[in-house]
């Protein structure tokens, strides 16, 4: 018999973020997220996502052990900005069994429906500014940062719930020692020419970071449009995702195009902190894992290259060729030996494109699923 009962209690909510951790406790390529981070992401008043939309958190138990978690999820500044009635679950974790799978995805989706959902997304934490999709091919290695994982039979068990692919997200891994030089052999030139039309590349100011971020985020919000339910970031979760990436930025990797002190396009990439926390046990930065983050960032050899925008208007003047061939040359001489862009959607072909031209090989894909209630 399986139970499935909302979270709410501290006790059942440190069950909720401890129950991958068991569940991939032998899995070598398993990443435990921080559990602090993860404490505040889920707790009202501590992140700015609750502010404005819903999460309810439902643990499945069979006797009285934990076997699976998911989170019904009512993103309301979503549905506004992109006239849908949507709900997206998340935060699924499960054991191989089709019956608890069945009851979570039942759980999740009797709470939107309640809510006046009308279709159910997922996987998505909380949206898709936030790690989304199921992986379902590249389980051969550990996923890159604020990248998701997942045990391959899920795939299965989400499909016989009776969710279906909406859309599949694409990881590219590139080698700095494989990748193709044209882009840099051509960077001077581009750069160049940009300057002609009064287009600079640089790196962000660290010392400006709070101007700078102000700037980047008006970029990061109109550069996407509502495909695939892009939403805007609020002030405060803008603030808040950046207040985390200062923690780990690296000026050299986070670049911007600036056209007479606008921002009109951005890339950032950060190193891969997933080379260390998989080796902090349970999340826990107490007793020795705060030392290990501290002591380990320096020695990390791959970047995640997870944002790249260019404004309507100034797309397909070479600003992006710019933005990837300068971060590529600002690894050498560094640690960073590669790393991966990610996730790019399955028919956004321009970026793909540029992507394969400079040697990216695609290694892992993530698929996003949805069902009409």
């Amino acid at each position: 018999m399986i139970r499935v009962a909302s979270v709410d209690s501290k006790k059942e909510l440190g069950q909720f973020i401890d129950f991958p951790h068991d569940l991939y406790r032998d899995d070598q390529n398993y990443v435990p997220e921080l559990f602090i981070a993860q404490r505040d992401m889920l707790t009202p008043g501590k992140h700015p996502f609750h502010e404005h939309s819903k999460v309810k958190l439902f643990l499945a138990y069979s006797d009285q052990r934990v076997v699976g978690r998911i989170a019904a999820i009512l993103n309301t500044n979503h549905n506004a900005f992109t006239e849908r009635k949507d709900g997206f679950f998340g935060f699924f974790d499960c054991i191989d069994d089709q019956k608890t799978a069945d009851a979570l995805i039942k759980q999740a989706s009797d709470w939107l429906k309640e809510q006046g959902v009308e279709t159910i997304i997922g996987p998505v934490n909380f949206s898709t500014n936030d790690p989304s999709g199921l992986l379902v091919e590249g389980f051969d290695r550990p996923p890159m940062a604020m990248m998701p994982y997942n045990a391959p039979y899920y795939e299965t068990l989400l499909t016989h719930t009776g969710l279906h692919k909406k859309t599949d997200l694409l990881a590219y891994e590139l080698e700095v020692s494989n990748s193709n030089d044209r882009s840099i052999k051509l960077l001077d030139t581009l750069q160049e020419r940009l300057k002609r039309q009064g287009i600079t590349i640089r790196k962000v100011n660290l010392k400006k970071f709070k101007e700078e971020a102000v700037k980047i985020k008006e970029v990061y919000n109109s550069a996407w449009d509502k495909n695939l339910g892009f939403v805007p970031m609020t002030d405060k979760e803008f603030d808040y995702l950046a207040n985390d990436l200062k923690l780990v930025l690296d000026p050299n990797f986070c670049i911007v195009a600036e056209k007479d002190g606008k921002f009109v396009g951005f890339a950032l990439g950060i190193p891969d902190i997933n080379q260390v926390l998989i080796k902090i046990k349970r999340g826990r930065l107490l007793p020795t894992g705060l030392f290990k983050l501290l002591f380990q960032k320096k020695n990390i050899t791959r970047l995640r290259v997870l944002t790249l925008g260019v404004l309507e208007g100034y797309r397909k003047m070479g600003i992006e060729a710019c933005l990837y061939g300068t971060i590529i040359k600002n690894t050498y001489g560094t640690k960073i030996t590669g790393g991966e862009c990610s996730w790019m959607l399955e028919d956004n072909y321009l970026m793909n494109h540029a992507i394969e031209q400079i040697n990216g090989k695609l290694y892992k894909r993530y698929r996003l699923y949805e069902k009409e209630l």
